[in-house]
């Protein structure tokens, strides 16, 4: 009795212990953002750094506003192409895949989401920048590029996600809507997946957050000029890709200003989880 009772105190030491390490592990994270970017958003200026549309660090011009809005284009555009395609997949996978078939296409998937973001650059590279300015026009490195990659590369998580969700809800409200006479899809679309909502959703915002921390892929396709775009064929710049573009030589000023940039992206990021921590609260009320 002695040894189970210890056990389970080192059992819960331990997971007590690793919880601090991640909450530590955060709280150091946020710590350096905002002791380094807050006092250069001070110096620049708070509302000329967000709105400003003039990136010249050369002159000392810090505005982000272009940044900001690739960054809001590209995720959008991505969440265009890839929640549809990825919602119906993960329907498809849940409720109407013949086993051997899913036995395909479930590793299928997981391969999809371990592919690195240099090889879908790649990808994109060779592959979509062509195909775009043969067939679509422009110079083929544009926002409308970066969203069809970005929007492939979160099919794997609103796909695994959604899946989850979707097979998570009990058999018995699909088999209440068949005894009310519906059919097999009317039962899928009108029970199934409105049960599952709160997981759907969950695949989605998971897909955001990929979508707007992605980096490389983004570099490789996107143009990176720093200017607010007319088309969705014209070059963009993200807010990641302006951090990992000038911080290898930046310095000083410049250095402090593309950390504060960092700190705006993980304020996007806190909106997003927020804003779905509202919706999942309305949800249950």
């Amino acid at each position: 009795m002695k040894i189970k009772n210890l056990k389970e105190k080192t059992a819960k030491g331990v997971f007590f212990a690793a919880a601090c390490v991640c909450i530590l592990a955060v709280a150091i994270i946020c710590i350096f953002l905002f002791i380094n970017g807050v006092p250069a958003m001070a110096e620049i200026g708070v509302w000329d750094f967000i709105s400003g549309t003039t990136w010249r660090p050369a002159n000392d011009l810090y505005g982000i506003f272009p940044m900001i809005l690739g960054s809001i284009y590209v995720t959008a555009g991505a969440l265009l192409f890839g929640v549809p395609i990825g919602l119906l997949t993960a329907i498809y996978m849940a409720r109407f895949c013949p086993p051997r078939l899913h036995r395909i296409l479930s590793p299928a998937v997981e391969l999809l989401a371990g592919i690195p973001s240099v090889v879908y650059g790649f990808f994109g590279l060779v592959v979509l920048v062509p195909f775009v300015r043969d067939n679509i026009g422009g110079h083929g490195n544009s926002m409308l590029t970066a969203s069809l990659l970005l929007g492939i590369m979160i099919l794997p998580t609103i796909i695994t996600v959604s899946e989850s969700a979707i097979r998570a809800v009990p058999e018995s409200y699909y088999e209440g809507s068949l005894a009310l006479g519906a059919t097999h899809e009317r039962s899928v679309f009108r029970t199934i997946v409105p049960a599952a909502k709160s997981g759907i959703m969950a695949g989605i915002i998971l897909g955001v957050g990929r979508a707007i921390g992605e980096t490389m892929a983004v570099i490789m396709v996107a143009g990176n000029q720093p200017r607010i775009p007319d088309s969705i064929l014209e070059g963009v710049r993200t807010l990641t890709a302006n951090i990992v573009l000038e911080m290898g030589y930046a310095a000083d000023l410049h250095r402090e200003a593309l950390i504060a940039t960092a700190v705006v992206l993980f304020v996007f990021i806190l909106l997003i989880n927020m804003l779905f921590s509202l919706l999942k609260r309305r949800e249950a009320k």
